[in-house]
């Protein structure tokens, strides 16, 4: 069987010894971008291997592309190959963020075409909840090889363009009411959204204790984001590409399959004074 939304922490820990399944840290903190090889060195989950949020599930930034632009498709496969990801692993990522970061490669993967990938739910605070094994002990990688087969699962400025004032496209932002609104931005130059684009905060995926809401009823309030809209026709976006891969997540939990990424998202946008601005 694989697992290609969320692995619960019990079927986990039931696979920690299983050589075809490979558990990835993305522990990240925009602010402290040194913090989760940090924490990775001090503490993380038996056979975890680490990728840093910058360099490995982004690329390169020009001051015009977004803070985090998507990676080379190639350089990134060569990546999960060197850690041990081959066409038949199951991988499980997690965070301690609530499943922000851990979203971005679990979307980046079925970019390339792996679908059996999971992420944790819960992230470590429902490993650490189930009494799940902690070890500073970094043990050596398995390279395998990772083969890339681009899936059409984002859009470009020009495609957001083109399709801004048209139904053909469903825009909803991840980021929070404050910063959709304009309100206390912090990160990026400009405050203010895409116009267009609906609210829809990657947090309102959760539950109290931090694990994702129960399928039917994430499908009931993603077809109230939806209005009627297809899932094919919804694009979604964020700051900078991370937080929003959380709400593709949610609607394929939701049985609500097809939706796209723009990767750039605000902090691409907003780096054109041309663009139009709500």
């Amino acid at each position: 069987m694989s697992f290609t939304t969320l692995v619960d922490a019990a079927t986990l820990a039931a696979h920690l010894d299983d050589p075809n399944w490979l558990i990835v840290d993305v522990r990240h903190q925009l602010a402290d971008p040194a913090y989760g090889e940090r924490s990775y060195a001090e503490a993380h989950i038996p056979g975890a291997v680490f990728l840093h949020c910058d360099r490995d599930l982004s690329g390169p930034t020009t001051g015009t592309n977004g803070r985090h632009p998507l990676p080379d498709a190639e350089k990134l496969a060569r990546r999960l190959g060197e850690i041990g990801i081959g066409a038949q692993t199951q991988v499980v990522v997690y965070d301690d963020a609530q499943g922000m970061i851990a979203g971005r490669l679990w979307w980046l993967l079925r970019w390339l075409g792996h679908d059996q990938v999971a992420v944790l739910d819960g992230g470590l605070q429902a490993w650490k909840a189930a009494s799940g094994a902690l070890t500073p002990v970094v043990l050596p990688t398995r390279p395998a090889n990772f083969v890339a087969r681009i899936c059409d699962r984002c859009v470009d400025t020009n495609y957001v363009q083109a399709f801004l004032t048209t139904s053909r496209m469903h825009l909803v932002d991840a980021r929070s009411p404050d910063r959709y609104r304009g309100e206390n931005e912090t990160l990026d130059p400009v405050g203010g959204h895409i116009p267009g684009a609906v609210n829809r905060f990657f947090q309102q995926n959760l539950q109290a204790d931090g694990r994702f809401k129960p399928a039917a009823e994430l499908r009931a309030e993603w077809l109230a984001v939806l209005a009627g809209a297809l899932p094919e026709q919804v694009v979604h976006q964020c700051g900078s590409g991370i937080s929003a891969c959380h709400n593709l997540l949610a609607m394929e939990i939701a049985s609500l399959p097809g939706s796209r990424l723009y990767g750039g998202s605000w902090s691409e946008w907003c780096a054109n004074s041309e663009r139009p601005v709500a």
